[in-house]
């Protein structure tokens, strides 16, 4: 049931059990700080509202009337309650900023998160805040967006394609997937590009379904080939980035991974990049949670703005 428009404010209930302890309009101005003009006014505007006088002014003072001791003795549990609410509600900004449970994909979680936790840890210190004591989940894209929405954590990273549906989201980097076969590999040696068509009818080395290096090129893919354009079944599936890396430096096929994720492999020369054309693989990198179009205010909106202002 919605308040009626008579009903004051928590400041004019303040100022009127102010009057009521301290006996005058004078000792409540000076426990609250204010003036005795401004105490005078706000108990007028309180008895205008209302419609109820709440204290008799004469040429020796003032003094609450039986009804402005009665409202005054009400006031006193709301305002005790409003102190209990204001406190919890400082408390759960606290923990807000102090505790936060993070999902996100492998690729993510692996390769980017641990440089911008870092890297906001050394900002808070900078500036003589504690950081967040953060507890991180890695999982595919998928289960990560899942965990968000379930409120089993506070905040997702994710690499998907498309604006996840259930969830709020923002861009906040971006990547770049990339071709890469065995130094054995017929393709380590070819002087053209893999096109499309190609990497369509090629059983590749992919992350599990859910994956969002996986969703990401089939989206790709049809983007390039149109959406009922066959591609040929995974040649392997694997649960990690890790997992494909491996499996293609045993040579067992191509596979389409973060350049994040085999950037060492490929300065080493433990496997080689394969130039492809006609096929976007730069994707975006995306923060999820629930709730407003903006993060919710404490750690998350705090993790989600540093990594956006930072971007690799």
């Amino acid at each position: 049931m919605a308040l009626s428009s008579r009903m004051p404010d928590l400041t004019a209930f303040e100022v009127l059990t102010a009057v009521a302890a301290g006996g005058s309009l004078t000792a409540a101005a000076h426990q609250l700080n204010l003036t005795q003009q401004a105490v005078s006014a706000r108990i007028r505007s309180m008895e205008a509202q209302t419609g109820v006088q709440m204290v008799i002014r004469t040429s020796r003072g003032s003094t609450l009337t039986p009804a402005g001791r009665v409202v005054a003795e009400w006031a006193d549990g709301l305002l005790d309650t409003a102190h209990r609410l204001d406190s919890g509600l400082a408390s759960l900004r606290t923990d807000a900023r102090a505790h936060l449970r993070v999902a996100a994909s492998l690729t993510i979680a692996e390769q980017l998160l641990p440089r911008w936790l870092m890297s906001q840890r050394a900002e808070s210190i900078r500036l003589g805040v504690a950081p967040p004591e953060v507890t991180l989940v890695a999982s595919n894209s998928e289960q990560a967006i899942a965990a968000v929405r379930d409120g089993d954590v506070d905040l997702g990273f994710v690499e998907s394609p498309g604006t996840p549906k259930g969830v709020r989201s923002r861009i906040v980097d971006h990547d770049e997937l990339v071709v890469v076969v065995a130094r054995a590999h017929p393709w380590a040696k070819r002087t053209r590009p893999v096109t499309a068509e190609e990497l369509s009818t090629t059983s590749l080395v992919t992350r599990e379904t859910g994956s969002g290096t996986r969703d990401f090129l089939s989206y790709a893919m049809r983007l390039a080939l149109g959406p009922t354009h066959p591609q040929a079944a995974p040649a392997m599936e694997m649960t990690t980035a890790s997992g494909v890396r491996s499996a293609v430096l045993a040579n067992a096929g191509p596979a389409v991974l973060s350049r994040l994720s085999v950037a060492d492999d490929l300065t080493l020369g433990r496997l080689v990049a394969v130039a492809t054309d006609g096929i976007g693989l730069r994707r975006d990198l995306r923060a999820v949670w629930m709730g407003g179009r903006t993060p919710p205010a404490g750690a998350i909106r705090d993790l989600v703005a540093h990594v956006a202002a930072s971007r690799s």
